[in-house]
């Protein structure tokens, strides 16, 4: 049953943990096999298993209408797409964006930024299509929707807190603002900001560093030009996760979406950590039961990727334990210390999200907290959904 293969996947964790340290290579050697047998999904796939479960269909849905309602009246739209995912979100934000009422206008162009996949090649769910390919398929689904697209790659890295990409995108709203100062020169009267800059963190967050930069040294290149609109001062005690943020904010976003996981894989002690992640890692084996028969390859696909997920608590320190989810609270604060506000979902935002949920087994729930809204599977928080706006 689910608690059975819950417990497997624990326990191959703990061996896969001894094995590292010395104490169990009498386990190893007796030919005990500890590979875990994750699947390279094609688009296709990619798409079906995402939308298995509300575990990510649930951030889609409140992301896309909070996208909706914060880009209403703009010509452009630019996303930066941080997302677990590969872009899985999109099709259906283009869907929303086409289907919108005009009232003669065209709808705005999307431009959609997306940070390589190569520096997260061993994080599940993983593609088995480069992002230059997936671009000119989303390029192409959105010509079909009457949509133009533009599809940016941004060689970055989670590692250094996607500080390549940031710095990408600081040069471009300099160059723009540039054209914009000579538009003015020649123009009777200025024009308004045209375009939105979306930023829509889905569950990529986490997999920055949250240690202080003072607990390791291969961190400090994120250090920005201090003549910049989005320097950040940095200090022994900043974390890499709050000097993203920090520096999002010098961006000036119209919106940023951050929806994650929501619980603590965070702890330095073991015991901790292993207690977290097994009181939330069962309902993801709880709920596989309600939807995929026992043999199917979907079940073994989803379940490799959460014992991936135990693995990495469990067996793995230092720079190689990347899955580092934190809980709510905690993203709110950092949010707020950045010069964030929150801002809550509209009421069709979460009747949307409600019908989404209908279309899933009776477990699962929705509800309110503070301005920002949480999925539950049997009264247990699972992933939170939240919308920020510049302070």
């Amino acid at each position: 049953d689910s608690n059975q293969r819950l417990a497997s996947g624990f326990l191959r964790a703990l061996t896969a943990r001894a094995a590292k340290t010395g104490t169990c290579k009498m386990l190893v050697s007796a030919g005990t096999n500890l590979s875990i047998d994750t699947h390279r999904f094609n688009i296709i796939e990619l798409a079906n298993f995402v939308d298995l479960t509300p575990w990510h269909r649930f951030g889609f849905t409140a992301a896309n209408a909070a996208v909706l309602e914060a880009t209403e009246g703009f010509s452009v739209v630019h996303i930066v797409d941080l997302s677990l995912t590969h872009c899985m979100q999109i099709p259906t934000l283009v869907d929303a964006i086409a289907s919108r009422q005009h009232h003669d206008a065209p709808p705005p162009i999307i431009k959609l930024t997306v940070a390589d996949a190569c520096c997260r090649d061993h994080i599940p769910p993983m593609l088995d299509l480069s992002y230059e390919e997936l671009g000119a398929k989303l390029v192409s689904f959105a010509r079909s929707r009457n949509v133009i697209m533009e599809f940016r790659v941004v060689s970055s890295s989670y590692q250094d807190g996607f500080a390549s990409l940031i710095e990408h995108l600081r040069v471009q709203q300099e160059q723009q603002q540039q054209q914009q100062q000579q538009h003015f020169v020649y123009a009777a009267e200025p024009s308004t900001p045209s375009e939105a800059l979306v930023i829509n963190c889905h569950m990529m967050l986490h997999y920055i560093p949250d240690e202080t930069l003072s607990d390791t040294t291969d961190l400090t290149s994120y250090v920005y030009d201090s003549s910049s609109s989005a320097a950040v001062s940095v200090t022994p005690t900043s974390s890499l996760r709050s000097l993203f943020l920090k520096s999002l904010r010098g961006l000036d976003p119209t919106v940023v979406i951050l929806v994650d996981e929501d619980a603590d894989l965070t702890s330095n002690n073991l015991v901790c950590r292993l207690r977290s992640a097994f009181n939330f890692l069962w309902i993801p084996y709880d709920t596989v039961d309600t939807f995929l028969p026992r043999g199917s390859k979907q079940r073994q696909w989803y379940e490799a990727d959460i014992c991936w997920k135990i693995e990495n608590v469990i067996a793995h320190e230092g720079v190689q334990r990347v899955e580092r989810v934190e809980p709510k609270n905690r993203w709110e604060q950092r949010m707020k210390n950045a010069s964030f506000q929150g801002v809550g979902f509209s009421e069709d935002s979460v009747a949307e999200v409600k019908a989404m949920l209908d279309e899933h087994a009776a477990g699962w729930g929705l509800k309110k907290e503070d301005e920002h809204i949480v999925l539950t599977w049997k009264g247990h928080n699972v992933v939170f959904a939240s919308a920020w706006l510049p302070a």
